[in-house]
């Protein structure tokens, strides 16, 4: 029974634990969050919270009742996780929203059921309570050491993506976001982890073959949810994998 008193639930969490040191209190492999009242939907509804697009984090750190767990310290597999929960807990496994048929770029609605989502199939025994990986790049054979992001990383890079989209004086770069993420993820190129010469390298001389590599191995190694659903077409009757809409929305039953 919680020792709360508001109504939680205790999920499993897809890294099994296996990211966090072994004295962490997430290494247990499940966490303890809270089903969402009324402060929540406060939280969801804030135009605020919603204009500087960080409506989802709030949210987030918000369910968690866990003792002795930082938000910022979860891996983005085990968030996804916990926000899909607290959406089921919330609002019922049921999703109806409106989609863009990819066979004829007509809108589309159809219900997604979220019970269905499974864990991502990895192999477990790559992953280690230091979040510390290594992988030789296949063009260049350097050796680079990376870890998995967590919530915290993913918020400091989407503050860097806003300020590099401000200064930037060419427009045609974009959001510089595949660089930039890489470039908080890698902590050691060839044993060097100066982070000056780590930028700089991710920038000018990470080749593009071995940067899809890179991410596609730590795509392989990653926990996480399946987030995607078997489309089928009103019109045309076939079937693709699509993603899964994961915005504020998420959180708005339509119906």
């Amino acid at each position: 029974m919680s020792k709360h008193k508001f109504p939680t639930e205790i999920i499993d969490l897809p890294s099994n634990g296996k990211t966090y040191p072994t004295n962490h209190p997430l290494s247990s492999g499940t966490i303890e969050i809270k089903y969402m009242t009324a402060r929540e939907e406060d939280i969801l509804a804030s135009q605020n919270l919603i204009k500087k697009g960080i409506v989802l984090d709030k949210l987030f750190e918000s369910v968690i009742v866990t003792d002795g767990v930082s938000a910022d310290d979860i891996i983005v597999g085990d968030k996804n996780a916990i926000l899909l929960a607290t959406r089921m807990l919330g609002y019922g496994n049921l999703y109806k929203v409106e989609v863009t048929d990819p066979f004829t770029l007509e809108k589309q609605k159809t219900t997604i059921d979220l019970a269905k989502i499974q864990v991502k199939e990895i192999d477990y025994s790559k992953l280690n309570s230091e979040n510390r990986y290594s992988f030789t790049l296949p063009k260049s054979k350097l050796n680079v050491v990376f870890k998995l992001l967590t919530h915290g990383d993913e918020k400091n890079i989407e503050l860097e993506l806003k300020a590099l989209e401000k200064l930037s004086a060419n427009k045609d770069i974009g959001r510089q976001e595949i660089s930039t993420r890489l470039r908080y993820m890698i902590l050691e190129v060839d044993g060097n982890d100066d982070r000056g010469f780590i930028n700089e390298w991710v920038r000018n001389q990470l080749l593009s073959i071995d940067s899809k590599a890179l991410r596609d191995y730590i795509a392989d190694i990653s926990p996480g949810m399946d987030l995607t659903f078997n489309f089928i077409s009103d019109i045309t009757g076939e079937e693709e994998a699509l993603n899964i809409p994961f915005g504020v929305s998420f959180f708005y039953p339509t119906e």
